[in-house]
């Protein structure tokens, strides 16, 4: 909503969409032009950076666990999986996930690829919209194959909605290759993609450790009764003694 909000207001304020096109801070910008150059607006940009700050942090979180999430259940080497002896943090897959992502930063800044910052989010988007394609096929599929099984919450758009979602996400992904600046990233991403596929078909799924989301699909349902404990056993009835 935010974003949208910037995109439309922001459009129709000095310096107008052309500046705005080309602006790093646009949000930044608008406010320059509301409240001046001056103290309002340096506060209210040091309020988004605080939003940016408080994203950064959620993403070394998200990033530690996937890494180490993905490498416990063994669709990564097992290293990745060690954790802190005293605090029990996964800081093999900090480590990893912050030496990648700054080697991929260098690489970028070294390759002359425009924005190191968009690239990086263009390189982000790409592996965003395919797990959104592959949300949706997932959501169609449980549907059409377990249409019995307790959900929770039940979409009210359904399959239909499902389908059109992802539709949007196969034209976002299309038209992240249409920047000719960022194109290197998002084929870089394909091809770790491509990598990391290979490395699963031959090696990782013969130490697959299953979640239980995956044991549930691969029984189609039956999970909740292989798991059920079994029932108590009944106490016989005592006699009382004849005299």
């Amino acid at each position: 909503m935010t974003g949208f909000l910037v995109l439309f207001l922001n459009a129709g304020i000095a310096p107008g969409s052309a500046g705005i096109a080309d602006s790093d801070e646009p949000l930044l910008d608008g406010l320059k032009t509301i409240f001046g150059s001056g103290t309002a607006a340096s506060i209210l940009g040091l309020i988004a950076v605080t939003g940016l700050v408080a994203s950064f942090h959620t993403i070394i979180f998200a990033y530690g666990r996937n890494i180490f999430s993905l490498s416990r259940a063994g669709y990564y080497p097992s290293a990745r999986s060690v954790t802190h002896g005293s605090r029990n943090t996964p800081h093999a897959a900090l480590i990893v996930g912050a030496v990648v992502g700054y080697m991929l930063c260098w690489i970028i800044r070294e390759a002359g690829s425009g924005s190191v910052g968009a690239a990086l989010l263009t390189m982000a988007v790409f592996g965003a919209v395919i797990s959104y394609f592959m949300q949706t096929v997932a959501f169609i599929l449980l549907r059409r194959n377990l249409p019995d099984i307790e959900r929770p919450y039940r979409s009210p758009l359904g399959n239909a909605g499902a389908a059109v979602a992802a539709v949007i996400a196969v034209i976002a992904l299309v038209s992240l290759f249409w920047n000719a600046d960022y194109r290197p990233g998002v084929v870089g991403v394909a091809i770790f993609y491509v990598i990391a596929v290979a490395y699963f078909a031959l090696h990782g799924r013969h130490r697959l450790v299953r979640s239980p989301e995956e044991a549930f699909a691969i029984s189609r349902g039956g999970l909740r009764a292989e798991h059920a404990p079994p029932p108590a056993e009944e106490e016989p009835e005592t006699v009382p003694a004849q005299t």
